[in-house]
């Protein structure tokens, strides 16, 4: 079993960047408890209504806002938990996620294959899925293996079918799976089960991963509540992200927008935990700022690393793992 290095402790040197004290993070969860609560998030699809309206939120369904009482989303954060298991084809790649430890993933999800024996920059195939994945196999820092590219020489109602066969395939560590819709979801889950032996088999033994985005702001659509339902009640471990953009689909000040990206987040855990109480959840952020000159998302600027940092210390907090966009 893999754990991944401390990424600072305090009885140590290990480095650590700490952007809040704790009377900080309790503002900042306070906050966001109080936007769940008072304003709500925007959720589209009916099902997802029904497990919110059951779980004791306060449902108005016109306007299909679901509001959160501060005790719901305090028993989902305590009912999630603190490590989640992923499991490799080949054991040696099993892995525990912990908060406060280190695992590192290749990013998802490229639209075009630079060939690496003529140079040619081409849409990608099904052959290049698996190529990649071989190569993150190879790769003992990289830990786990996300669609890298999509193939595009397949029918684009089951690309990510074939994505996910070329990867089990020509990876022995675990898969994360590009699914955006329930039928995606469901056949992912259908197939990795072929190889872990069944579903039960596949609960026990995780070989793949499911991940969502909420949209900001504070809108959950419907393609996003499927893959945390189907997640939740096949045991899967699924990666709630949020890709706000400060100035843009969010406050223009960092601590407004790391309180609306923790709502979207926590109200997905919530929906995971009324799914399927104990369901493995990964916390996750690709959030950063807008450039104001060009409405472009600034990936590897000081303010994603920032809401990175205040992410990790946050997910520390909650006891949750998480899922750090890199620079």
């Amino acid at each position: 079993m893999i754990r991944g290095p401390h990424a600072g402790r305090s009885r140590s040197g290990g480095f650590s960047l700490d952007v809040f004290t704790l009377d900080e993070l309790d503002d900042i969860h306070l906050a966001t408890l109080e936007v769940l609560e008072r304003t709500g998030v925007f959720v589209e699809d009916d099902e997802p209504l029904d497990i919110f309206s059951d779980g004791g939120c306060i449902i108005d369904p016109d306007k299909r806002i679901v509001r959160f009482p501060s005790h719901v989303v305090e028993e989902a954060i305590h009912s999630a938990p603190a490590a989640v298991f992923t499991a490799g084809r080949d054991p040696r790649n099993d892995r525990m996620l912990i908060p406060g430890r280190v695992a590192f993933v290749n990013f998802t999800e490229g639209v075009k294959y630079t060939d690496p024996f003529t140079g040619e920059h081409r849409d990608p195939t099904v052959k290049d899925v698996g190529d990649c994945a071989r190569v993150v196999d190879a790769m003992a820092d990289i830990d786990a293996y996300d669609s890298a590219i999509g193939a595009t020489d397949v029918p684009s109602e089951t690309y990510v079918l074939h994505g996910l066969e070329a990867a089990l395939l020509n990876t022995t560590k675990t898969v994360g799976c590009e699914a955006t819709c329930k039928w995606e979801a469901r056949k992912c889950i259908e197939l990795a089960a072929l190889v872990a032996g069944g579903e039960d088999k596949l609960r026990e033994r995780p070989i793949i991963g499911l991940g969502m985005c909420a949209v900001s702001p504070l809108r959950l659509p419907r393609d996003a509540s499927e893959i945390v339902i189907e997640a939740a009640r096949a045991g899967i471990p699924n990666t709630a992200v949020s890709m706000a953009m400060a100035g843009g689909s969010s406050p223009v000040t960092l601590a407004g927008t790391l309180v609306q990206h923790n709502a979207e987040i926590l109200s997905a855990l919530v929906l995971s935990q009324l799914s399927e109480r104990g369901a493995p959840f990964i916390y996750g952020t690709s959030t950063t700022a807008m450039d104001l000159r060009y409405a472009a998302a600034t990936v590897g600027s000081p303010e994603l690393a920032l809401f990175g940092a205040a992410v990790a210390q946050l997910t520390r907090q909650y006891r949750l793992p998480s899922y750090i966009a890199g620079l």
